[in-house]
């Protein structure tokens, strides 16, 4: 029995209390999914729920008698094989081992569905993240961004969302400008531009541009300018997708902020805002009013030199988003950009539309260390550490993991060699490991004649270890639901390692295959399809991570 099965069950027996005059309570009232969870403490069951604390006020009860009627009332499910009421007013259920032990069937055949759902059915979002400006190689919080991201979309899907994965493309502004007069003074043997960019990167890359064309360095300044501009971001824009791209993430939509401009969109929108009466004009610019929809201070939306701020585009790309059909806008946004929250909530009311559209998720840096010392700087870039050099040290299946298993809203420090090693201290190698023990289990198991197919007796899992191991993998459709709902999909990863954690002490106390002198059981059977559920759980996981599950170590 899954957990939603329990909660249908709650729920169908509060229905016939209600309509057996045992409790006073509108049928309205009661949820069509009760609430369970599992118990601190192993002892108290296999699943709880505080649905009596929830509905006693409504039902007129003390929340301990309600809880009484509950209890006798899902006893009367097969499934359920004890209820007992604890504290204020808790139901403690221990489910009949033959219903406990049915998951490992309905998981296996489940397949890559299992953990799956449709709480996102019908719902289109928008997720940018990384969006790093292609004035150098990725850096360890696009890295971040990228492995997060990803991951989230993966996450959005499993519950039934369409997801773009998109990218914008910032080839407008300041930064641009500064990367084509760095790449012009390589090209020429000069010092790095005061506010430029350093590292053997953009030496390599002036390098390549003036070797496909030697007359650019004896084109005019502006010329030689526009000319590196163009060549510069276009290769480096090609470099972030090649090293995206080799570290499984790919994108839907590449988003030219420049095309904002080209094509009138921000030309328009301001025109819309002015119509609207949501700007005004002060010392010379146009001003949003966003300190009225919740922002700390009114923005500039036209500088008094005529250029549109940043915020302009900012506008106008939400706009662009909702057109192509977005139900809901998700940025990905480094620690400098809390202001941003503000402000594009802002925004989207002052354009008429719900600010819940716009959904602003701030993440932390990322520090590497090596034998106990900081990394600092990067053999190619010379300044910041980068995706590739993350990469080459762990690998990319370690690299995402160590990315995303904890929660954006904190900084993240990455052990190089902790992450490289082959232990069980390493995260992702104990989780993988257990994927391929799973895997070492079952090709040992068909050589001994043991095959699921020729029984199943979940009754037999009647150990302690495999009441545990059955209750984890339970959680996992909760588990992925969550990290949707809550956009956390570090929660996969800690949940992976209990996984992990139960099956390799199963693993310990339980043998799939026979000894030498016995013979071939249902237990042995249902022990194949117990860790071969196992096995699935894990893998679904770590696709949801965009991390392998491989099937020998």
């Amino acid at each position: 029995m899954t957990p939603a099965e329990l909660s249908q069950a709650l729920s169908a027996a509060l229905k016939r209390a209600v309509a057996e005059s045992a409790v006073a309570l509108d049928p309205a009232d009661i949820p069509a999914a009760v609430q369970v969870e599992r118990p601190r403490q192993r002892e108290h069951g296999d699943w709880s729920t505080n649905v009596a604390l929830q509905l006693a006020k409504k039902a007129g009860l003390p929340p301990r008698q309600l809880a009484e009627t509950i209890a006798h009332y899902v006893l009367a499910d097969d499934a359920v094989a004890a209820a007992e009421v604890a504290g204020p007013g808790f139901v403690n259920l221990t489910l009949d081992k033959a219903a406990a032990g049915a998951l490992a069937k309905e998981i296996v055949q489940a397949g890559e569905s299992y953990g799956r759902g449709n709480g996102l059915q019908g719902q289109t979002i928008n997720l940018e993240f990384v969006s790093a400006n292609p004035t150098g190689p990725l850096h360890l919080a696009g890295a971040r961004w990228a492995a997060v991201g990803d991951s989230m979309a993966r996450s959005f899907e499993a519950q039934g969302a369409s997801v773009i994965r998109e990218y914008y493309f910032n080839d407008h502004g300041s930064q641009i400008n500064r990367f084509a007069r760095s790449l012009m003074a390589a090209a020429h043997g000069r010092p790095v531009p005061e506010d430029g960019y350093g590292g053997q990167y953009i030496k390599d890359l002036a390098q390549v541009i003036t070797a496909q064309d030697e007359r650019i360095v004896q084109l005019t300044e502006p010329e030689q300018l526009e000319r590196f501009r163009a060549e510069g971001v276009e290769m480096m824009f090609e470099e972030i997708k090649r090293s995206l791209h080799d570290f499984g993430v790919d994108f839907d939509v590449y988003f030219h902020e420049r095309s904002l401009y080209d094509q009138g969109e921000v030309a328009d929108v301001i025109g819309q805002l002015k119509k609207r009466g949501e700007l005004y004009e002060e010392d010379g610019a146009w001003w949003l009013r966003s300190s009225a929809y919740g922002d700390d201070k009114d923005r500039v939306v036209i500088k008094s030199d005529g250029e549109a701020a940043y915020i302009a585009g900012d506008i106008a790309y939400f706009k662009n988003k909702r057109a192509r059909g977005a139900d809901r806008a998700i940025y990905l946004l480094g620690a400098d950009h809390h202001g941003y929250i503000a402000r594009l909530k802002a925004a989207a009311q002052a354009l008429g539309d719900d600010p819940d559209r716009v959904e602003v998720l701030i993440g932390q840096m990322v520090f590497l260390v090596k034998d106990h010392e900081p990394v600092k700087l990067s053999k190619r870039s010379g300044t910041v550490v980068t995706l590739e050099d993350l990469t080459e040290a762990v690998g990319v299946g370690a690299a995402r993991y160590a990315l995303v298993r904890s929660s954006i809203d904190s900084s993240l420090e990455i052990d190089l060699d902790l992450w490289a090693s082959r232990s069980n201290d390493n995260p992702v190698y104990y989780v993988q490991y257990a994927h391929a023990r799973t895997r070492s289990v079952d090709r040992n198991a068909a050589q001994a004649g043991v095959r699921r197919e020729d029984g199943f007796a979940p009754k037999t899992l009647d150990h302690e270890s495999e009441a545990v191991l059955i209750g984890v993998l339970a959680e996992f459709p909760e588990i992925a639901k969550q990290a949707a709902d809550l956009r956390e999909p570090h929660r996969i990863a800690r949940y992976l390692e209990v996984l992990a954690a139960a099956y390799h002490k199963w693993y310990d106390q339980r043998r799939v295959i026979p000894y030498a002198d016995e013979a071939v059981s249902d237990v042995h059977r249902t022990r194949l399809w117990l860790n071969d559920a196992v096995g699935q759980v894990l893998a679904n996981g770590l696709a949801l991570l965009g991390v392998s599950a491989p099937e020998r170590m």
